[in-house]
């Protein structure tokens, strides 16, 4: 590890440490607690701040996108590459529609709201077929059909978590469960919506593929416990955007780290702690059926806020 990425870590808190708190009818729920995040070494090269949202908890996401940050940091001299992290969704919302990052990988209806606050699209994650929901239940969980969590209370990350909120939500509301029949916890964190079943805090709990794959990875015996129940369609999958003022050829140079990664066997490993097998080019247009998606659930299963 690099003098660099060992500091970074240095001051991330690694543990994730189990705390309740209750919402607004009593209910306990799982929260993770970070510590803060790394500050980017003063430098006489541009710094440049890159934002990803929740996709884990910070410590996590600082381990499997840091290397990113290195490859940045030394295919790319003149610059200087920091990643930032956020504690939960709210708190990533609110840095990337007040222009904090220079470039950012948001979710998918991220992406799109992000094109009204002064970003553009470049590139997207690979793999579509893996951005898909999934909602758990525990294995000794009675639940059988989808009617059986009338009433229950189940747990998401986040309100504008696409793959693992809104995309669980519409499929429960397509197979006649509408949100108005069961409690909806939104728990901060794709690691929090899955510990809030194996605690049997929800009924059932939805993220997707990457999270699940961690969490079966780092807790075998605690996974051995829950099942997938219920998996969505898919859709396209998290997209990278930049800000209008970046400097363009400092951008081409981003895309070529990027976007060749795939090609040498220390990209290939990088890229497969994601896991991933590439990230690509793309556009606004590319991200079309994500804006006829998110409409679509706003008008049949619960309204969104325009950020």
């Amino acid at each position: 590890m690099s003098p660099m990425a060992l500091c970074r870590w240095l001051t991330v808190a690694c543990a994730l440490l189990l705390s309740a708190c209750g919402d607004n009818r009593g209910t306990q729920s799982y929260q993770p607690q970070y510590g803060t995040r790394p500050m980017a070494d003063a430098s006489s090269r541009r710094e440049c701040l890159f934002g990803i949202h929740p996709l884990h908890n910070p410590a996590r996401l600082f381990q499997v996108y840091g290397p990113i940050m290195d490859r940045l940091n030394a295919s790319i001299p003149e610059a200087h590459f920091s990643l930032e992290a956020s504690r939960n969704y709210e708190e990533f919302d609110k840095k990337l529609y007040a222009r904090h990052f220079d470039l950012a990988l948001p979710n998918p209806y991220q992406t799109v709201t992000a094109l009204g606050h002064g970003y553009r699209v470049f590139g997207k994650m690979g793999d579509d077929d893996q951005f898909r929901g999934i909602i758990l239940v525990r294995k000794d969980s009675p639940v059988r059909k989808v009617s059986d969590l009338k009433g229950k209370a189940l747990s998401f990350p986040a309100a504008t978590a696409l793959a693992a909120t809104m995309m669980p939500q519409r499929f429960l509301h397509e197979h006649g469960l509408p949100i108005r029949d069961y409690q909806p916890l939104y728990v901060g964190s794709q690691e929090s919506s899955i510990m809030n079943v194996f605690l049997g805090t929800t009924a059932a709990g939805a993220t997707w593929p990457p999270p699940w794959q961690a969490f079966v990875k780092d807790h075998p015996e605690n996974a051995a416990q829950l099942k997938i129940m219920w998996t969505t369609e898919s859709l396209r999958n998290n997209g990278l955007v930049v800000r209008d003022d970046f400097p363009p050829q400092l951008l081409q140079k981003v895309e070529h780290v990027l976007f060749t990664l795939q090609d040498s066997e220390a990209g290939r490993a990088i890229l497969a702690s994601l896991p991933l097998s590439r990230f690509e080019a793309a556009n606004e247009e590319t991200y079309r059926p994500v804006r006829d998606y998110v409409a679509h659930f706003s008008r049949t299963v619960r309204p969104l806020e325009a950020p």
